[in-house]
C-alpha cells in the first residue's frame, strides 16, 4: 500500500491528532517532530486526493483522546512532584491506558505499518524535554537519578529516586555485632516481647551503625550493605578493613561531601565500627564486589586440650600448610546452608605465639574456608584438621579477620 493510501485509511478511522497521525510513520525523515510530520502528511493527503484544506476539528483524537496537547500540564506536575529532590538526570516514563495501545497496535497491523513510534516514547521524549526545561536539568537514558512516571488513566505522577552507592572499608572492633540486620527468629520481625517489641534478633549491626549517619545525611529511606564476604558475629574486622558498598534507597539529597560524611559516621559508631569511604559506585560495583572471591587472613586463639609443645604444634601446622581441605556443611551453620561437601585450600597457616595457655595462629585461607573447622575437625566433618593432626581436641577461642584480599575494582 502506498503511503497516501495509508494515511488515507488512517483518517477514515477517525479524528486523529498531527502528533498521532506523525507517529504511524515515527522512523521515517529523520529531523522531523511527530507533529510536524504528521501536519506535513495531512497536508500532503489533501493535495494528492485533491481537498480543500480544512483545519483539524475540535473532537479530541481517537488515539490520544488529547493527551498530547496536555503535555505542558503533565511536565508542570511532575516537576511539582519534584519539588525538594536533589536530582541532575531524570527520565521520563508513561503508563498508557490498555485501550489507547490497542487502539494503535490495531492501526500497526490493519495497514502493517513498519515505521511506527508508540505514544509511550513520544510521551516520554515530550514531557522529559518540558520538565527539564522547567527544572533546568538534563534527561539521561541510561543512569538517571529520578524516574518521573506518568500515569495517564489514573492522572497521576509518581517518583522513583534511584540509590546512590558509596563504597569502602569498614573496621568491626566490638565482638556480638552481626554484619547486617537480623529479624527476630521468634516473630521474624514484627515485634514480640522477646526481642522488646523491635523486631530485632540483635540491637545493632554493621549495617545500622553505618548506614543510620548516612540516611540522616542524604535523607533516604533506607541503607542496605553489600560486603565482600562475612565475619561472623563473635569475630572482629581489623587490619585494613573489609570492602563493601552502601545503597541509600530512596534520598532526597545527593550532593553530600563524603570527607565529611566519613567523619560522621566514624564518630557516630565510635569504638564500635569504623570506616574509610573510597568514593561514588554503582550497581555494577556490588556485582563485582559479590562475585569476587577474597582471600582472607585471620588471627586466631586456639586452646587445645593436653600438653603440645611449640615445636609439635609447628609441625602439625606445617602439614595444613598448602593443604585441600575437605569440608561438610558445618554443623553450626547447616540449618541455613546446603548439606554439602566443599574443598578448600589453606594458603598459609604460622605459629604467632601464646597467650596464656592458648595459642595465636594466622591463617590465610581460600574464600569460604571455614577456619573454626579447620581447627576442631566439626567431629570429622573437616579432614584434615589441626585436632586430627594433633590427636587432641582443639578449638578457636577468638577470631580476628585481619585482611580481606580482592581483586574488584571499587576500592
Amino acid at each position: 500500500m502506498e503511503l497516501m493510501e495509508k494515511v488515507s485509511s488512517i483518517l477514515e478511522y477517525g479524528e486523529i491528532c498531527d502528533h498521532c497521525l506523525g507517529r504511524f510513520f515515527g522512523k521515517r525523515s529523520h529531523g522531523l517532530a511527530n507533529a510536524e510530520r504528521g501536519r506535513a502528511l495531512r497536508v500532503a493527503h489533501e493535495l494528492h486526493a485533491d481537498l480543500p484544506h480544512a483545519e483539524p476539528v475540535s473532537e479530541a483524537c481517537w488515539i490520544c483522546s488529547g493527551e498530547f496537547e496536555r503535555v505542558d500540564a503533565w511536565a508542570a506536575r511532575a516537576a511539582g512532584a519534584l519539588a525538594g529532590i536533589e536530582f541532575d538526570t531524570l527520565l521520563v516514563g508513561t503508563k498508557v491506558p490498555p485501550l489507547m495501545a490497542e487502539s494503535e497496535e490495531m492501526v500497526w497491523s490493519d495497514l502493517s505499518l513498519r515505521d511506527p513510534e508508540p505514544l509511550k516514547a513520544e510521551m516520554n521524549r515530550e514531557v522529559g524535554k518540558a520538565v527539564a526545561v522547567k527544572t533546568g536539568k538534563t534527561a539521561d537514558i541510561s543512569r538517571p537519578d529520578v524516574v518521573v512516571i506518568l500515569d495517564l488513566a489514573a492522572e497521576t505522577v509518581e517518583v522513583q529516586i534511584n540509590p546512590i552507592f558509596i563504597a569502602g572499608r569498614y573496621q568491626k572492633y566490638e565482638r556480638g555485632i552481626p554484619q547486617t540486620h537480623w529479624d527476630c527468629r521468634l516473630c521474624r520481625g514484627k515485634g514480640c516481647p522477646e526481642c522488646d517489641f523491635t523486631g530485632k534478633q540483635y540491637p545493632d549491626s554493621v549495617e545500622e551503625l553505618i548506614g543510620r549517619p548516612m540516611i540522616a545525611a542524604f535523607d533516604a529511606e533506607n541503607a542496605v550493605l553489600h560486603g565482600a564476604g562475612r565475619e561472623d558475629i563473635d569475630a572482629r574486622m581489623l587490619g585494613t578493613g573489609r570492602p563493601f558498598v552502601m545503597e541509600l534507597v530512596s534520598p532526597r539529597r545527593r550532593c553530600v561531601d563524603l570527607a565529611e560524611l566519613e567523619e560522621i559516621v566514624n564518630a557516630s559508631a565510635r569504638d564500635r565500627v569504623g570506616v574509610t569511604l573510597s568514593g561514588w559506585a554503582d550497581r555494577r560495583t556490588v556485582q563485582s564486589l559479590k562475585s569476587d572471591k577474597a582471600h582472607k587472613k585471620y588471627r586466631i586463639l586456639v586452646e587445645i586440650d593436653g600438653s603440645v609443645s611449640q615445636d609439635e604444634l609447628r609441625t602439625a601446622l606445617d602439614q595444613l600448610k598448602g593443604a585441600t581441605i575437605r569440608q561438610r556443611t558445618p554443623k553450626r551453620v547447616s540449618h541455613r546452608r546446603a548439606d554439602k561437601v566443599r574443598e578448600r585450600r589453606v594458603i598459609d597457616i604460622e605459629y604467632g605465639g601464646t597467650q596464656d595457655d592458648a595459642y595465636f595462629i594466622d591463617v590465610v585461607g581460600e574464600a569460604g574456608l571455614y577456619i573454626k573447622e579447620l581447627i576442631s575437625g566439626d567431629g570429622g566433618r573437616t579432614r584434615p584438621s589441626l585436632s586430627e593432626i594433633l590427636g587432641k581436641d582443639a578449638r578457636v577461642t577468638s577470631l580476628d579477620v585481619m585482611l580481606v584480599e580482592t581483586g574488584y575494582q571499587g576500592e
